[in-house]
């Protein structure tokens, strides 16, 4: 690992994924002003990239019904990438006329979730994908793969590592710009995440490689810190936790941005990320979203947030200095 102790800080990439992934899972909704100013106060913490909504049918995700006019109405900071979820070349004519950065597409490499999860087969997902990927470049904007359950199926098991580079191949093939491997309901495990992570690097020098974890068996950051080892410098994390998966049961949500800056800060990495304002966006979801969010920053402080001593402190010390004399 390259910190502050061996030379120069190494810059990692933060991409905020919560006002989607996390937003999506909600049951209240989020008034769309609220979602806004959510957006504006996390661009000026200096994150990399935010997903900032999904263009799919409002039916299918009424928590995000109102992606144009959330899109169109962000206030934009500079270096900032504003990308959003499509599913369908109707999803992409309406981000790209919403003036999204980045496209993210989704398909699954385990061909029993990608079913459930979409309804499709995965050459069913890749044809579909294939036209959103022409309208993107047609728009000349740039196109980012997620491929889910690369690293375990809740109803398959182990994906193949080669399955999962083949369909990355594909897209590779197609002229996509970047890949995120993702841990769809938490499977990964530390060593299988360097291998995975160095081989993809190896493989694709020239693509932009996201890692997308979930924290459902504890695991998450020490994924993250494998991840890094192994030379990923791009990760998607979720403000406050949120987020999740209806094929994880009882999982918790996405890895937490705030903790992952924390201690990623700690070791020396360059995240780019204002702590403090994260908190602060942080510390405003459970009004948003009416509960309790999984942060153990917001609950319990940064490492040297430090506490009063107890009101009877110079007493104690009194009572144990005269037992000392």
């Amino acid at each position: 690992m390259t910190s502050r102790w061996h030379g120069a800080a190494r810059r990692i990439h933060m991409q905020e994924v919560g006002t989607r992934d996390g937003l999506q899972m909600e049951a209240q909704f989020v008034p769309t002003e609220d979602k806004i100013a959510l957006i504006d106060a996390l661009s000026a913490t200096g994150l990399a990239k935010i997903e900032v909504t999904s263009f799919t049918s409002p039916t299918a995700i009424p928590a995000l019904r109102d992606a144009e006019i959330v899109m169109r109405e962000i206030r934009r900071a500079p270096g900032v990438v504003y990308t959003a979820l499509v599913p369908n070349v109707r999803g992409a004519e309406r981000a790209i006329e919403s003036r999204t950065d980045e496209l993210n597409l989704v398909m699954s490499t385990s061909e029993t979730h990608n079913l459930a999860n979409l309804r499709m087969t995965r050459e069913q997902s890749f044809a579909g994908l294939v036209q959103v990927v022409r309208a993107a470049q047609a728009a000349r904007v740039p196109v980012n793969v997620s491929l889910s359950c690369v690293f375990g199926c809740p109803m398959e098991g182990d994906v193949p590592v080669d399955g999962v580079f083949g369909w990355a191949q594909r897209f590779v093939d197609l002229g996509v710009q970047g890949l995120t491997l993702c841990d769809t309901t938490g499977m990964a495990y530390p060593t299988q995440v360097a291998a995975i992570t160095r081989a993809a690097r190896e493989r694709w020098p020239g693509i932009a490689l996201t890692l997308h974890f979930h924290n459902t068996r504890g695991m998450g950051l020490a994924n993250v810190l494998a991840g890094i080892d192994a030379g990923a410098d791009r990760f998607d994390t979720s403000l406050g936790g949120l987020g999740g998966c209806p094929y994880a049961p009882g999982a918790t949500g996405n890895v937490c941005t705030e903790e992952i800056v924390h201690a990623l800060d700690l070791m020396g990495y360059d995240t780019g990320v204002d702590l403090p304002a994260l908190i602060a966006a942080s510390q405003r979801l459970p009004g948003l979203i009416g509960h309790d969010v999984p942060s153990q920053i917001v609950k319990a402080g940064q490492r040297l947030d430090l506490h009063p001593v107890p009101a009877d402190f110079d007493t104690i010390r009194e009572r144990a200095l005269a037992r000392a004399a």
